[in-house]
C-alpha cells in the first residue's frame, strides 16, 4: 500500500546505516521539521553524530523539505554540512527528482527519511524510493501538520498489524 513506509523506525538515530550500505543504498533524502528538528528548532546531538557517521560510510545526504523558511533549512544543513532544497511540494515527485539529480543517484539507490506519511512516505514511494518513517521528535506541531496525525496512526497501527 503506498500509505505504508518501507521501513519504520523510532527516530533518525535508530536507522541501521551497515543494513543500507548492505543494500546498496548510496543516498539518504532527510526531512526537517519534526524529522531533524523539533518545534523549537533544536536538534538531537545524536542525529548530529549519525549523519557524521553516515558521511564517513559515504552515503551522500541531501535535505528535503516543504518548508519555506530558508533560514531555518539552511542552518539545518550548514550545521550537518549538507545541501538542501526547500519549497519541495512533497509528495509531488518534482523536489525528489531534483535531489536525485543533485545526488546523481537512481531512485533504487536512496532512501528517504521523514515522519509524515502524507508527505513524506507517500512522496518517496511514488518515486519508487524506499520510505522510512521515524517518529516526530516532539508532539509540538505545527496546526497545518496536527490535524493529520490521528489519520497517519491509524494508517500506522495498520501496518503495525501486518509486520
Amino acid at each position: 500500500m503506498f500509505l505504508f513506509p518501507t521501513y519504520y523506525y523510532k527516530n533518525v538515530q535508530s536507522i541501521p546505516l551497515e543494513e543500507l550500505f548492505r543494500n546498496k543504498i548510496k543516498g539518504i533524502i532527510l526531512d526537517v521539521d519534526n524529522t531533524l528538528i523539533d518545534y523549537k528548532r533544536e536538534m538531537p546531538s545524536e542525529i548530529k553524530t549519525w549523519v557524521a557517521h553516515a558521511k564517513e560510510k559515504g552515503f551522500k545526504i541531501c535535505i528535503l523539505s516543504n518548508s519555506n523558511k530558508r533560514d531555518k533549512i539552511s542552518h539545518v544543513a550548514n550545521e550537518l554540512s549538507i545541501d538542501y532544497f526547500l519549497k519541495a511540494g512533497k509528495p509531488l515527485k518534482k523536489g525528489f527528482k531534483k535531489v536525485l539529480n543533485h545526488m546523481n543517484l537512481k531512485p533504487e539507490e536512496c532512501v528517504a527519511v521523514g515522519d509524515q506519511i502524507f508527505t513524506d512516505v507517500v512522496g518517496a514511494n511514488w518515486m519508487h524510493i524506499v520510505s522510512l518513517y521515524v517518529n516526530p521528535i516532539n508532539k509540538k506541531e505545527f496546526w497545518y501538520t496536527k490535524w493529520k496525525r490521528p489519520i497517519e496512526e491509524l494508517i500506522l497501527k495498520k501496518y503495525l498489524s501486518k509486520n
